[in-house]
């Protein structure tokens, strides 16, 4: 790692940049960082950046944006926490507003399905690729392995994420304190979700709701959508099935973090100021979850049951990477154009080491083109 501290400007300038150009979800943002901060900038080694998306995986929230909050604070403290975060979100969100502000006026999304066709195909290599550098990295022993193929396939049965993570975690703890013939420490306590209660639509009841779900929501930015189904469609009908789709779709289409659905749901809902609270609401928790265990993760490491935790989770995060990068490939990679389009990613990456942001544009081109 570079001991040499990151000023706000750099900070602001790549996570600006991050935001505005990592297509395809959570598993393409945490490759796009990885690429840019330990092998481009080398601000952190591959072990540090394991261990900080490990440490996501811990607390509720949008795993990619946590982690860019952590680069943040890790490389300029709490201000740095700040700026990475918000750069990283801000230029999502106001994509976002833009296309909710267009929704809202002609009452349909604009035409993007030419454009997400070749946006997909070269996410696949750019994953892939972030994917087998942590893995060298996560997969220490062969027990490792085993448990990082036992996190996948546990996964594609159905099991959720976060029963995965911390199932993986678990075992890993089990087996060292079993080798040093020692017990389980003492406390060991998976964190639960709360319920969510019902509020009355408003500005600050919109800003609680969301506030409430980004304190309690592990795991995948999908998950929003079912609390959103289930409390805004069924439960109150202040959406309608259609425009939770459409939000869904709009998460698809553009880059960073997939909980800017809510910025799009607040607009709909109770127009700017309603972006702005629900954005607020979904994010904040984040930013104050970090902050507060960040000073912990270092001594992790030097803590032999929280270490083999730590080992645990990283190398089912990688699987569990893994195998969203396949589910998305089967909707990806759908015909000749598409595979070449994965292919000359792939190439593109390993020979030339292209930006993954040209990857994108590039795609995007080709599927507008086609």
């Amino acid at each position: 790692m570079s001991a040499k501290r990151t000023s706000y400007a750099e900070l602001a300038g790549l996570f600006l940049r991050l935001g505005a150009t990592s297509f395809g979800g959570p598993a393409a943002h945490i490759a796009n960082m990885h690429r840019e901060v330990v092998e481009r900038k080398k601000w952190l080694s591959r072990q540090e950046f394991l261990d900080l998306l490990g440490a996501t995986n811990l607390i509720p929230g949008p795993n990619s944006t946590e982690l860019a909050i952590h680069i943040g604070r890790s490389r300029a403290g709490i201000p740095g926490l700040v700026i990475a975060g918000a750069a990283f979100i801000l230029p999502s969100a106001l994509i976002v507003l833009a296309i909710a502000w267009l929704y809202v006026a002609i009452g349909v999304l604009p035409q993007s399905e030419r454009v997400l066709y070749g946006i997909k195909p070269v996410v696949i290599p750019i994953i892939l690729h972030s994917i087998f550098r942590l893995g060298r990295v996560a997969v220490k022993s062969k027990e490792l392995a085993i448990l990082g193929l036992a996190a996948g396939v546990g996964s594609l049965a159905g099991v959720g994420e976060l029963t995965v993570l911390f199932g993986a975690g678990f075992v890993a703890l089990i087996l060292a304190r079993q080798q040093k013939g020692t017990g389980l420490p003492s406390a060991f306590i998976l964190p639960a979700a709360a319920a969510l209660s019902t509020l009355a639509l408003g500005i600050w009841p919109l800003f609680l709701y969301f506030l409430k779900v980004g304190s309690v929501l592990f795991g995948s930015g999908y998950l929003l959508v079912a609390f959103l189904q289930a409390d805004f469609v069924d439960g109150r009908g202040w959406l309608t099935q259609n425009q939770l789709l459409d939000a869904v779709a709009i998460g698809q289409l553009t880059p960073g973090p997939l909980f800017t659905t809510a910025t799009f749901i607040g607009y709909i809902l109770l127009g700017t100021w309603g972006a702005i609270a629900a954005t607020a609401g979904i994010f904040l928790p984040g930013f104050f979850f970090v902050a507060l265990s960040h000073p912990f993760i270092g001594r992790l490491r030097q803590i032999t049951w929280a270490q083999a935790l730590l080992d645990g989770i990283n190398v089912a995060a990688v699987a569990l990477m893994l195998v969203m990068t396949w589910q998305i490939g089967r909707v990806a990679i759908v015909d000749t154009m598409t595979v070449s389009l994965a292919l000359g990613g792939a190439v593109a990456l390993a020979v030339f080491r292209l930006n993954s942001a040209w990857l994108v544009i590039g795609g995007a081109v080709v599927g507008f083109l086609n």
